[in-house]
């Protein structure tokens, strides 16, 4: 079996990777540290998403569907800078939207099927800078578009 082959069979991944669910869809938010992941979680919280996990996300692939949940030991929970570990309401798994991958000089106009493969399932990606005031409303077009052409 090739090593390609592998990864594709695989049914759960880690990755190092905030996560909300937007409209119940999971969105993955990843990103060196100091990027900017728990600061633009934070800020789509405030706007109406529900933490999944923060920094360290497990993928699981079920019946041909990924979904995101949080480690045991972090759930609920979200280091915020500055403060500290913060308690919050959390769900526990969403289906897998997207991957918002934090660039701070993203394209301006992006190949429109940039995809990444987790777990064995293919994920639309999308770069985008974490700490502009407009991020998280960019993040929301994201998952809205993604749902309407689903629909």
């Amino acid at each position: 079996m090739s090593a390609e082959h592998a990864v594709s069979q695989l049914s759960s991944e880690t990755l190092h990777a905030s996560c909300v669910a937007i409209d119940g869809h999971a969105v993955l938010i990843e990103g060196p540290s100091g990027a900017g992941k728990s600061d633009l979680t934070l800020r789509l919280i405030d706007r109406g998403a529900v933490l999944v996990s923060d920094d360290y996300t497990l993928l699981l692939r079920r019946d041909g569907v990924l979904y995101a949940a949080a480690p045991q030991t972090i759930r609920g929970q979200i280091e915020v800078r500055g403060i500290g570990v913060v308690e919050l309401p959390c769900i526990a798994e969403a289906p897998v939207a997207a991957v918002i991958v934090i660039d701070p000089n993203p394209e301006r106009m992006p190949e429109r099927d940039s995809v990444r493969p987790i777990a064995g399932i293919a994920v639309p990606q999308f770069a985008l800078p974490a700490l502009e005031p407009s991020a998280p409303i960019k993040v929301e077009l994201v998952v809205r578009r993604l749902l309407a052409t689903r629909a």
